[in-house]
């Protein structure tokens, strides 16, 4: 199957079939695992659309093992016991870039009797970002700036109209090709499986569509802040109960439609309390326009507040994505005397990178005070592992300021 655009994971699975037996890419329905996977494999088995083989798989796993590798199995979850047969495959051959396992939802614990360490790499897979779609340049390259590099001065050709539009239309390859108002429909579409069916068929419980629908609709009220479970629960209009919304959570995240942003936990020069609770966001900020019933319209005008947290939402999507291939985790910093920064880059090897986002240039001041205000507060060991200080917003060419932080658009980012 011809794909439209590389994806930027390609290079992580390349790797990981180096490394490993198997791979599992895991992600949200409809984010490209399948069609990725393709690409790599030499024979597949794909278990949700094959009755009979997903009947195979069923009886024993073993059954739809067989066939030349690397070899793909399709939402490995549907059948029990698939785990752990790819596993015992993979011990029994002792070779590496064996199978390829697609997964939209991850299974109940007690599915996977053993961790497949070191034989099958877990790889996240995230919708499309702007520069996959074609929309970001990629100039500013955030493995360049954590190796040191300085960022390129260069030119932008984004609007905050386009950003919110495309934000709107979301990262789904299904929707590149759609006209705005049919892919804000397939949004909706999304939103209703979620909340109708997946949601069930997740764990065989049988949840009440309305209070799912209600819990993502707070949580989408609460993107890109991190607003307590409780203070979510508070703003639904018919609140749950705590173990209501424990269990829709979980099931939520089974489903890979929440991803939180951890805070950052850096050394400080003095005793200050760090912020607990992570922000909020969903798997693409389009799932928070389609379950809001927004549009970009309403998003430029009355809606303009929200529009900025969705903004940064986006922002972070992308940046979870160009960070992953340089071993790199996304978190934020806030603490009790009120100073937050967006964006925490940081690698494995403790370098790192502070942005924050901004939906208009206007406000590129009050983001630069902020990160300058965060070096104040850090020793001097957690600074000289410092990169870059960023302010990331729509409608900006690339430029360093003389106080040393970098100025850009999202339409500049890349890996």
């Amino acid at each position: 199957m011809k794909k439209i655009r590389k994806r930027i994971i390609e290079d992580r699975v390349t790797n990981r079939l180096r490394s490993h037996g198997g791979i599992l890419l895991t992600g949200p329905k409809a984010v490209g695992k399948t069609t990725t996977a393709r690409t790599f494999a030499a024979s597949e088995v794909r278990l949700d659309q094959d009755r009979a083989a997903l009947t195979a798989a069923r009886t024993d796993p073993r059954l739809v093992l067989d066939g030349e590798y690397p070899r793909l199995i399709d939402e490995y979850q549907l059948a029990l016991g698939m785990w752990d047969a790819v596993r015992g495959r993979i011990d029994d051959i002792g070779g590496k870039g064996l199978f390829l396992l697609t997964g939209s939802s991850s299974p109940q614990d007690d599915q996977i009797s053993h961790t497949g360490a070191r034989r099958i790499a877990v790889v996240p897979m995230r919708t499309m970002t702007l520069h996959e779609r074609g929309l970001a340049s990629g100039d500013v390259s955030i493995g360049a700036l954590l190796d040191g590099e300085p960022a390129s001065a260069g030119s932008h050709s984004f609007t905050v109209s386009e950003a919110i539009t495309s934000l709107s239309i979301g990262g789904w390859p299904d929707n590149l090709s759609l006209p705005l108002d049919d892919a804000l429909d397939a949004n909706t579409d999304y939103i209703d499986v979620i909340v109708n069916t997946d949601i069930r068929q997740v764990d065989g419980v049988m949840r009440d569509p309305g209070g799912v629908r209600r819990l993502l609709t707070s949580y989408a009220r609460n993107v890109a802040t991190d607003a307590s479970l409780s203070t979510i629960r508070r703003s639904s209009e018919q609140p749950p109960s705590e173990s209501t919304i424990n269990d829709y959570i979980k099931a939520l995240n089974r489903l890979f439609l929440i991803e939180d942003q951890e805070n950052w936990k850096p050394k400080l020069r003095s005793r200050i309390r760090l912020a607990a609770t992570p922000k909020r966001h969903l798997a693409d900020p389009s799932l928070a326009v389609a379950v809001l019933g927004a549009t970009p319209e309403r998003l430029l005008g009355p809606e303009i507040e929200l529009a900025g947290f969705l903004f940064e939402s986006q922002v972070v999507h992308d940046l979870r994505v160009y960070a992953q291939p340089h071993r790199a985790g996304i978190r934020f910093y806030r603490d009790n005397k009120g100073l937050e920064v967006d964006v925490i880059v940081e690698s494995v090897d403790g370098r790192w990178i502070a942005i924050e986002v901004k939906l208009g240039h206007h406000r590129v001041d009050e983001g630069a005070r902020n990160l300058l205000a965060l070096q104040k507060k850090l020793t001097d060991e957690a600074n000289a592992s410092c990169r870059a200080l960023m302010v990331v917003v729509a409608d900006s060419p690339t430029y360093t300021r003389p106080d040393g932080v970098i100025v850009t658009s999202i339409a500049s980012l890349g890996p």
